[in-house]
């Protein structure tokens, strides 16, 4: 089978509207990720999300549903830990070492087929039904609305923390918000790559924006092309040669696009 005949399948079909869904709400969160310092702490959410995973699936067979109970949870404990990257990062490594313990744990009480578990770590986008699909748009949505509420209170909080405090904004409620933002966000890039390669579509493309602009607005629109080329990019490619897994190809395209976007902030056509 060739491009097109993949293309004319629902799977495949499912497979690109999962992936838009969640690269628009990764490269609208990622910037804010990257300005906050926050990159260990979607690690961790990442991490975190596969034992919520775990648990869902011994439970009631369903790691999607597990995997966002667990990203509540997560969302209050690294809201918990603190404002300071410092001591943010030093808490959520002790938090996710016990959770991975616990996350392996559950997974050996899980008599189910193997496959179910290791597309928790390395994702099984080709596996979205068109319940998924609909679950995956109306956190998109939900998401969406949230940020929108908080977008101009998060850009303050998140540029100049102490002035915006001293200007009345609540920077604490809205960081709260925020990590249940992502927490979300997390759990959603990992159906499509895995909680191992969460990184490649909620971190890499806001980094890669970061060395073609400086303008925030400018800089999210950048991340969210690049999200969306890296995630329906991979799953082309990946349907181009089929004995690749799609993750890889995600998680090689956004890399791309980041090292093109270096190169590039080190051209003098850059610094003009």
């Amino acid at each position: 089978m060739n491009l097109v005949d993949y293309l004319a399948l629902p799977f495949a079909q499912h497979a690109l509207v999962a992936a838009l869904l969640v690269a628009v709400i990764c490269g609208l969160v990622g910037p804010f990720v990257a300005s906050r310092d926050m990159a260990f702490a979607v690690h961790g959410a990442a991490e975190l999300s596969f034992t919520g995973a775990a648990a869902g699936l011994l439970i009631a067979d369903d790691a999607l549903g597990g995997a966002l109970a667990g990203s509540l949870v997560v969302a209050v404990a690294i809201g918990l830990l603190g404002d300071r990257p410092r001591e943010r990062n030093s808490s959520i490594g002790v938090i996710l070492a016990a959770g991975l313990g616990l996350g392996i744990l559950l997974l050996s009480f899980y008599h189910g087929f193997a496959s179910a578990a290791t597309n928790i770590l390395f994702g099984q986008i080709f596996g979205v039904s068109a319940t998924d699909i609909v679950i995956l748009g109306v956190i998109a949505v939900v998401i969406l609305i949230v940020m929108g509420v908080i977008y101009r209170p998060l850009l303050f909080a998140s540029i100049d923390p102490d002035v915006a405090a001293a200007r009345g904004v609540n920077t604490r409620g809205v960081g709260l918000v925020f990590v249940a933002v992502l927490a979300f966000t997390v759990t959603e890039a990992s159906q499509i790559v895995g909680t191992l390669l969460v990184l490649s579509l909620a971190v890499t493309p806001a980094a890669a924006a970061r060395h073609l602009t400086a303008a925030p607005g400018r800089g999210t629109a950048i991340a969210i092309g690049i999200a969306i080329l890296a995630a329906d990019g991979g799953l082309l490619l990946s349907l181009t040669f089929p004995d690749v897994k799609a993750s890889f190809f995600i998680s090689a395209v956004s890399f791309a696009c980041y090292a093109l976007a270096r190169i590039w902030s080190a051209t003098p056509l850059a610094r003009r």
